[in-house]
């Protein structure tokens, strides 16, 4: 996501925060601005050397904290399969994401509304979905 678009990421966290009664503390913000402003998906040792510069840097811990309490609200998404990270890029209370990964060059996309199974064992409660699919991007395709 470009700094176009971080900007009103950060202020839709602080709003979601604040009608949740969370704090964005700044290392949740940094992490979430890095985030943003990645070409791409992210890893959270990535993230640890970009916050290390700097006295009191973070720890391994402290950047999982902040990337488990994105996770928690959806403004990010893991990609599991690379054991990576990306911004959300919509709606926060959707519940769900459908990523498409470009193979190629890596890139993420989002779309909205994944579908959610019907197929879920008796008495079991899906509080997040994340769909991967690889495949080539219109840009790798061209």
């Amino acid at each position: 996501m470009s700094r176009e678009t971080t900007s009103p990421a950060l202020q839709a966290a602080e709003k979601l925060c604040d009608e949740r009664g969370e704090r964005l503390t700044p290392i949740r913000r940094r992490v979430l601005e890095l985030v943003h402003e990645a070409d791409g998906p992210v890893k959270a040792y990535d993230l640890l050397e970009t916050l290390k510069p700097g006295p009191g840097s973070a720890k391994p811990p402290t950047v999982y904290r902040a990337l488990e309490f994105l996770l928690g609200l959806g403004l990010v998404h893991k990609v599991e399969a690379l054991n990576a990270y990306v911004g959300c890029s919509h709606s926060h209370s959707c519940g769900g994401a459908e990523l498409f990964i470009c193979s190629d060059c890596g890139s993420v996309q989002e779309c909205h509304g994944a579908p959610v199974s019907t197929q879920t064992p008796d008495g079991f409660i899906i509080e997040r979905s994340v769909v991967e699919h690889f495949g080539h991007c219109g840009n790798c395709r061209t």
